[in-house]
């Protein structure tokens, strides 16, 4: 496992946009809501083993009748880490990649909850990510892909 510290942590962008209220809150049945989480992880490398890690989320709530939003959140959740010296290059991408977003993601998981919860609707928690298993399926997924893109 690669060596990291994470000199500082902190809230990069967020948006919180509730188009449809007041009239949402005017209804008595809005039907069923579904939910879609997006989660990306971005990197940018700087001098003297110094990262920069993005963890970007993305959740909208909308009703499934008509597909009206109830709410949509997005944010970026940034990490400042100090790698180790490191000549594995798995072992470091896995740290960025699995380790960094890991630590970062309660930060995350409590400001999306609060921001529901100030807006009036009922607060959203979201689930625990595993990103060990996230980083497995984007590995296949591009294993997959790369034969297909050598044709």
């Amino acid at each position: 496992m690669a060596k990291f510290n994470i000199i500082s942590q902190f809230l990069k962008d967020f948006s919180f946009e509730s188009p449809n209220v007041p009239e949402l809150f005017f209804k008595n049945d809005n039907g069923q809501a579904k939910l879609e989480i997006n989660i990306d992880i971005q990197i940018k490398g700087a001098e003297n083993n110094l990262f920069m890690v993005d963890l970007i989320t993305k959740v909208h709530s909308k009703l499934n009748d008509g597909d009206k939003s109830i709410f949509l959140i997005e944010s970026t959740y940034s990490g400042l880490v100090q790698m180790g010296e490191e000549k594995d290059e798995e072992a470091k991408k896995r740290a960025l990649l699995i380790d960094v977003p890991t630590l970062l993601f309660p930060s995350v998981r409590a400001l999306i909850t609060r921001m529901t919860a100030e807006s009036g609707f009922p607060a959203f928690v979201m689930q625990p990510v595993d990103f060990a298993k996230l980083y497995e399926d984007r590995q296949k997924q591009n294993q997959t892909a790369a034969p297909a893109n050598n044709k």
